[in-house]
């Protein structure tokens, strides 16, 4: 049988004020907290620091990757490693083709990424990375110019660059001064900074944007037409202009979205009736058997092209508080219907 006792929290018990908590004891949540706070205090720092010693070798670099005829090969070991594939992959989705290339592997055949038309971002806090160190001549040698990402700008690594970008900070937030945290974070922005320098120099959109990024929110409200997510036209209800009020009925029911086009001889809609109408019928007593089409609908519908984007319809649903619209084709002829539903399906809304 299993245990039916009360799971344990664990007690915060606060340190005397400037004394550390033993190892093995549990921290307390005000040590906690001060720790949290101090390393965002220093990295903030760090990047405040970072950003007012800028100079006309970031634009340099910026007007280098923008010239690339080829793609910006990022490089980096350790924790700066991973730095440099995030700035690749952020490079890359905002319009700089880019690549990660592993120094260490680099040196066992993956140089072989690189052409004379790329350009080479290398990553180092220290700058003296010996798999970065050891590759350093041969891109020289082929002439790629050398973007250095570096804390250390008398480094090897600062030395052999074309263009030095000064990522240096006075501490790390480790409370031992050795665990990489303030300097990965300078490198970041600092590979942030380029990327929105150059989107912006590139004049990206974000309809780019959306188109490399298909499978995400903002790609299905981009790139989603209308005839993707609408009903076909066997699908979308219609009436003709003298359909009875019963045949509307029929008519709504069958096709499930809540109402129907009202069409006239060349299936061009001029009307539309809903089943909210229906109700209002009812409600004030009309003779329902008495009633046709045009003497019921509410003359010109809201209506979309098939080639619209799927969001503009659902921005025009919501502006006139409609639940469904009509797709017409380029002669105004009835060829679909969408609803809220349907955009809802498709992750639109």
């Amino acid at each position: 049988m299993a245990s039916t006792q009360p799971i344990a929290t664990p007690v915060f018990r606060a340190a005397p004020d400037g004394a550390p908590a033993p190892s093995n004891a549990p921290a307390s949540a005000q040590r906690l907290l001060q720790l949290a706070r101090e390393t965002l205090a220093i990295e903030a720092q760090a990047l405040h620091d970072m950003a007012a010693r800028l100079d006309v070798r970031f634009a340099d670099a910026v007007l280098r990757m923008l010239a690339c005829r080829g793609r910006v090969v990022v490089s980096g070991m350790g924790k700066s490693g991973h730095v440099g594939r995030k700035i690749a992959a952020t490079l890359a989705s905002t319009g700089t083709p880019a690549l990660f290339m592993h120094p260490g592997e680099a040196s066992h055949g993956d140089l072989g990424m690189i052409t004379s038309a790329d350009v080479l971002l290398a990553i180092s806090n220290s700058g003296e990375s010996e798999e970065l160190s050891a590759i350093l001549p041969l891109i020289k040698r082929m002439g790629v110019p050398l973007l250095a990402m570096t804390g250390r700008p008398d480094s090897n690594l600062g030395r052999h660059a074309d263009v030095l970008l000064d990522t240096s900070v006075a501490k790390e937030a480790c409370p031992h001064n050795l665990a990489p945290t303030a300097s990965t974070t300078a490198q970041l922005a600092m590979g942030d900074a380029l990327a929105v320098a150059l989107l912006d120099a590139r004049g990206f959109k974000a309809e780019d944007f959306a188109r490399s990024h298909p499978g995400g929110a903002l790609g299905r409200k981009l790139l989603t037409l209308v005839t993707d997510v609408m009903r076909p036209a066997e699908q979308a209800p219609r009436v003709g202009l003298q359909a009875s009020l019963p045949e509307l009925m029929r008519e709504i029911s069958a096709k499930g979205l809540g109402a129907t086009a009202v069409v006239d001889g060349n299936d061009v809609p001029v009307g539309i009736f809903t089943d909210g109408d229906l109700r209002r019928l009812i409600e004030r007593g009309a003779d329902l058997h008495a009633l046709t089409a045009a003497q019921v609908m509410h003359p010109a519908p809201h209506t979309v092209r098939p080639q619209a984007l799927a969001v503009e319809a659902a921005e025009r649903m919501e502006a006139h508080r409609i639940t469904s619209v009509l797709v017409v084709d380029e002669a105004g002829r009835l060829c679909g219907a969408l609803n809220s539903h349907d955009l809802m399906r498709a992750k639109v809304i």
